[in-house]
């Protein structure tokens, strides 16, 4: 396993890459960084449609984690990686220095998680006022103003009041949305891409038994026409390379053959 040691940046612009996750857990991680670097995207902005996007993000990310025991998740895989890493302090051509600060990293991670305990979420569980904001959220203009009355004077506040509120309630989903970037980072810089290509358009593979890989990337260059749809699970995975002119023609696969750069982590 190589680590890359660029700091991820949720600021950054969006990866060329597509990605397939092979696993349920895998799934649900990328939802929530989707969902994560949303919020603090426009958390940042001074506008009321802003504040009501974090919102929805917000009661999303809610919805997911309380699906299951995603923190326990990210706990075991922090543990995995951790020791992954740990392993490499005997081998003299890895940088120490580098290697004890990522280690140093993943740990504070796990103890954040160990420190939100497992009912991290209550509290906003029990907030009235985004109770009402969820309700109201299962009906199509459901947060209309004249709907939720109260919604609308929070979004009449300034900017500096909103983003303190938003804020306090990122706190506490927090210590898990920074381990799952964390982790999802570390996977996807465990791989270096390899150059592969797609006969008439379509690339099959067949994972190994016992594979511990969950991502599949696939890195296509700025601008192509083509762009890939990926299918397939733990077992095996094709790739189809699609022809996109617009949105009024259905895209079709192309026959040409495709080199492209794929990583499985």
């Amino acid at each position: 396993m190589k680590y890359n040691t660029e700091k991820y940046d949720l600021t950054s612009k969006r990866s060329p890459d597509y990605e397939l996750p092979l696993s349920e857990r895998m799934r649900t991680f990328l939802r929530i960084e989707f969902l994560y670097q949303q919020y603090n995207y426009f958390m940042n902005i001074d506008t009321d449609w802003s504040s009501r996007s974090s919102i929805t993000c917000l009661l999303e990310m809610m919805s997911i984690l309380s699906r299951g025991d995603i923190r326990s998740d990210a706990h075991k895989e922090l543990d995995r990686h951790i020791g992954i890493l740990t392993s490499y302090h005997s081998q003299p051509a890895v940088d120490a220095e580098i290697l004890e600060k990522m280690v140093i990293k993943l740990s504070n991670r796990r103890d954040n998680l160990r420190s939100a305990g497992t009912n991290f979420m209550q509290p906003l569980r029990d907030n009235e006022f985004l109770s009402a904001i969820r309700h109201r959220s299962t009906i199509p203009g459901g947060t209309c103003e004249f709907d939720l009355p109260e919604f609308g004077h929070w979004l009449r506040q300034n900017h500096d009041r909103r983003s303190q509120d938003l804020q306090i309630w990122l706190s506490m989903i927090e210590p898990v949305c920074n381990a799952v970037i964390e982790l999802l980072w570390l996977i996807r810089e465990s791989t270096e891409p390899t150059e592969k290509s797609a006969v008439n358009g379509m690339y099959q593979h067949k994972m190994p038994p016992y594979s511990h890989d969950q991502l599949v990337r696939v890195k296509m260059e700025e601008g192509s026409h083509l762009f890939p749809e990926i299918s397939g699970n733990q077992h095996r995975f094709t790739v189809r390379f699609l022809e996109w002119c617009d949105i009024n023609q259905r895209a079709i696969q192309t026959h040409d053959d495709v080199l492209f750069n794929i990583s499985i982590c």
